[in-house]
């Protein structure tokens, strides 16, 4: 399953914004030599999709490469924290999912400032999240899960990439304004989350539609609802969120965004010149 085109321009009218990395007078000489991409996660979910593909069609439209490096572990924290330490010199970018702006809330004691530390290039992508569950589990719908769920309490585990995803806070808004004793088991990714659940050791996930794809078309697992109002253009037949509790949710939407290695000292002409690379959320 391809992701949609509309998601594809967005990535290319984000890199039309990158030239504004380097925000020195060699800027118009960016890149002189390939530029590396922290995915904060293990290769295989959305972040890591979203980043392979555009440092396909970056490296087409500069002519120099650009190449993902994959840097997993505590939910982004440590390959966020690596890109922090890179030289701000345009020549190490991050794509960070939406958890980096949960973690500070998470976790007492960060490797990184994300004030301080980047600089906004543009939002890149935004992500819908989906119920999955493995096709052995007698629920065909939402409605069906939560009744399963609560005949059996404590029985079944959900999965997430990991704390503080917006997976994890969608899947911890469910368990308590539906009153469900279930248990979360955070992954390093995406991607080992899904495959937890194809496997059956996590019978139902949490995840990005883009991270569920290939499981779900080759009906490893089953989606039983969309977070959002209307349905996705991917999973047309999936319902969306159906009960009150959850439409009240504001957690619905992952986004992947561009960040690069902040200059401490910024003069007034280079923030105005960010600011307009920043580009408004798309979603």
């Amino acid at each position: 399953m391809n992701p949609p085109r509309r998601e594809i321009l967005q990535l290319l009218a984000g890199a039309a914004a990158l030239p504004a990395l380097a925000g020195s007078a060699r800027a118009q000489a960016w890149p002189a030599r390939p530029v590396r991409i922290i995915v904060p996660f293990q290769p295989g979910g959305s972040t890591d999709i979203f980043a392979r593909l555009a440092a396909q069609k970056l490296t087409e439209h500069f002519g120099k490469q650009f190449y993902v490096e994959n840097i997993a572990g505590a939910t982004g924290n440590v390959g966020t924290a690596q890109a922090a330490r890179a030289a701000p010199d345009g020549y190490t970018l991050l794509i960070a999912f939406s958890s980096f702006v949960v973690n500070p809330t998470l976790f007492a004691k960060l490797a990184f400032d994300p004030d301080r530390d980047f600089a906004p290039v543009t939002l890149a992508v935004a992500s819908l999240n989906v119920i999955i569950v493995n096709p052995s589990l007698l629920a065909r719908d939402l409605k069906e899960l939560v009744a399963l769920i609560k005949a059996n309490p404590g029985k079944y585990s959900y999965a997430t990439g990991g704390v503080g995803t917006q997976s994890h806070l969608l899947g911890e808004m469910l368990r308590l304004s539906l009153g469900l004793d279930i248990v979360h088991v955070p992954f390093n990714g995406a991607a080992p989350a899904v495959a937890s659940a194809v496997a059956g050791h996590t019978p139902i996930a949490l995840a990005t539609v883009a991270s569920a794809a290939q499981a779900l078309e080759a009906k490893q697992l089953r989606a039983l609802a969309v977070a959002r109002k209307n349905r996705s253009q991917l999973l047309f037949d999936v319902r969306t969120r159906p009960r009150p509790a959850i439409r009240r949710s504001k957690v619905t939407v992952g986004w992947d965004s561009w960040l690069r290695p902040a200059l401490r000292m910024r003069s007034s002409a280079t923030c105005a010149r960010r600011s307009q690379a920043f580009s408004r959320p798309r979603t």
